[in-house]
């Protein structure tokens, strides 16, 4: 017996998306303003990766209780001391924040983390094996900042390049408006929340640049073909078209996505926590520009053709 399943989205669906426009561009920029208001005010909250601070691995002879070890370590009041598992419940790797006093600050705070742990842990039969403790300067943090502030924008210029060649400088420059509109408003997101910054995030936002400029790409790639089939077609319904043909790609792949992000997020603990609302956040944002920011743009930019008789797969549409 064959199963006939109901179309995600209705053949016909037509919703008009650029006639919205003006209501996603308030929401746009209350995103960016929000955003760039957040980052003069409160900053970023950079994590280690770029602050400077410790490193600890070590193995521990019994299944930890992290609930129970995050708190403890807490109570030392020498900052957030992200808890990671290595490949196993026994292997750990700590990090802490630079300290006042310089090294002899540093070495005090490690002498707490370890005692903590020894007394944790005594019970076990055996003691704890502290594998490597390393030292992360701030020299190293700020040139891990510049790093990744180019890293953005080479990746940014890149992409740009790479839609410039394959369409037209109109859809180029949306793409672009696009991608700046998804960063800003996830180092808006951090800003606001003051979840930790740091390289996992900064390889979240570089994913989210691709997963939107892959939608943005369907969406442009739709519309050449539609200005190619209709000629006379007015560029807003090439939008709406262009869009709704799309539509069941995109519910499909970015529900999926966000519902293993969820999963994530519930489930992955709160060494991941920030990547995985990076994005998270920056997928919804990404949908959003590719509907509402790089898609009508096109408009805007006057991509127009020449006008031309109608074809006759057009007249009998």
């Amino acid at each position: 017996m064959i199963i006939k399943l109901l179309p995600l989205v209705p053949h016909d669906t037509k919703i008009n998306f650029f006639g919205h426009r003006f209501y996603a561009f308030i929401a746009s920029v209350i995103i960016i303003g929000g955003s760039i208001l957040c980052l003069s005010i409160k900053g970023l909250n950079f994590g280690i990766d770029f602050t400077g601070g410790t490193v600890m691995e070590v193995a521990t002879p019994i299944d930890p209780d992290l609930g129970a070890l995050r708190k403890s370590l807490e109570e030392l009041h020498i900052g957030e001391v992200p808890i990671q598992e290595l490949g196993s419940k026994r292997s750990l790797l700590l990090r802490f924040p630079e300290q006042d006093g310089g090294a002899e600050g540093q070495a005090a705070a490690i002498a707490k983390i370890r005692t903590t742990l020894d007394a944790t842990f005594a019970g076990a039969g055996a003691p704890v094996d502290y594998r490597r403790t390393e030292f992360v300067g701030p020299q190293v943090g700020e040139e891990l900042k510049k790093n990744g502030l180019l890293a953005i924008i080479f990746a940014l210029f890149a992409i740009q390049c790479y839609i410039w060649v394959r369409f037209n400088w109109q859809y180029s420059v949306g793409a672009m408006l696009a991608l700046i509109h998804d960063v800003v408003g996830i180092l808006g997101l951090f800003s606001l929340t003051q979840m930790p910054f740091d390289l996992s995030t900064l390889s979240a936002i570089l994913l989210v640049a691709g997963y939107s400029i892959n939608e943005t790409v369907i969406i442009f790639d739709r519309v050449r073909e539609t200005l190619r089939k209709f000629r006379k077609m007015p560029m807003q319904d090439v939008i709406n078209y262009s869009i709704n043909s799309t539509l069941a790609r995109t519910i499909m792949t970015s529900g999926s996505t966000l519902l293993a992000l969820l999963a994530l997020w519930l489930f992955g603990g709160m060494v991941i926590r920030g990547f995985v609302s990076a994005l998270f956040i920056g997928i919804l944002i990404g949908t959003h520009s590719s509907y509402f920011v790089s898609a009508p743009s096109l408009y805007y930019l006057k991509l127009r053709r020449a006008p031309e008789v109608a074809t006759g797969e057009e007249k009998a549409a």
